[in-house]
Order: C-alpha cells, then structure tokens, then sequence
C-alpha cells in the first residue's frame, strides 16, 4: 500500500470530495484509511464514570484509498517507486520526483 500513516492527503473523489488531512490509520487488508476530519460520523456513548450521562460524539470512519492522493506542493500526486543504485526502492512523488521517505 502505497499511502502510510501520517500522511497529508487530499479526497479527490467521493461524498468527501476536496478535504483533506492526515492520515490516522491504515487498514493495508481492506485498503482502506482513516484521514482526520474527513468521513465524521455520531457514535452514542454509554454512560461511565467520566460522562455519567452519556451522550454522543464524532468519531471518523474509513474510507477506499483509491479515493485519496497525497498532498506535494500544495496539489495532489501520484506516488511511484525508483529503484537507487544500491538496490534499495524508495516511494517518490510523481508530480515532483521528490523523494517520501
């Protein structure tokens, strides 16, 4: 998979489409991620000793990561592999060329 966690990314297709933030997690067996911000959704909250009232709150759900593309120089791109002169592959931007780390 090519996106990884804490990765800036942009929704470019979708309900979501145009948001954008970091990635929270990945789920690399269903191909899908978790992006902050994007994909809210209210879950109920029983009551506890914390919140002896319960209540809801908002919690982000997943989403494909076709739908998702990294976020290089303000825009969104495509990520590729090179291969280095000692044998070892590296991630790189498709807009710039520049390497992800």
């Amino acid at each position: 998979m090519k996106i990884k966690k804490d990765m800036i990314v942009k929704v470019v297709s979708g309900n979501f489409k145009g948001l954008s933030g970091k990635v929270l997690k990945v789920f690399p067996t269903s191909q899908r991620v978790i992006v902050e911000g994007v994909a809210l959704t209210k879950r109920t909250l029983r009551p506890s000793q914390e919140n002896p009232s319960g209540g809801f709150t908002e919690r982000e759900r997943s989403i494909h990561v076709s739908n998702v593309m990294i976020i290089d120089d303000n825009k969104p791109s495509r990520i590729g592999f090179k291969i280095l002169k000692d044998k070892s592959k590296v991630r790189v931007s498709k807009r710039s060329g520049k390497e992800l780390g």
